[in-house]
């Protein structure tokens, strides 16, 4: 397999394909970088020689925020919301929705499994 950036790409899919596996590559991202190196985007991974994989290496470095930089810097952002207390702040604290979905149905991404409430005891069944 070979590794661009810290990151294992997969052998048997096309370049434009495996370079998404990198965390802040899309496939935007992965045709720019294979038309900047020079390479055919079709071709397979594991057939990139060494000359071509730091080709691609030093463009990613260079001219996009990835992996573990572009993680950093979106935990920075969050923690910025947090800290000046604004909505998306808040919503990021109580681990619920951001951007405005419904929460009385689904959700459950976000909010976790189901807290089941025990139901109120009848009258009989106390004597």
């Amino acid at each position: 397999m070979p590794r661009v950036a810290g990151v294992d790409i997969p052998n048997d899919k096309p370049t434009l394909y495996a370079l998404r596996y990198i965390y802040g590559v899309g496939i935007e991202t992965a045709r720019d970088v294979c038309r900047k190196a020079g390479v055919e985007p079709m071709i397979r991974a594991k057939e990139l020689n060494e000359e071509q994989l730091s080709k691609i290496a030093a463009i990613l470095e260079q001219d996009y925020m990835i992996e573990g930089q572009l993680r950093r810097q979106v935990q920075q952002n969050i923690a910025r919301l947090r800290d000046i207390v604004c909505y998306r702040g808040l919503r990021h604290r109580r681990g619920m929705p951001v951007r405005g979905q419904r929460t009385k149905t689904n959700a459950r991404t976000r909010k976790g499994p189901r807290k089941t409430v025990a139901g109120k005891k009848s009258v009989k069944e106390m004597r």
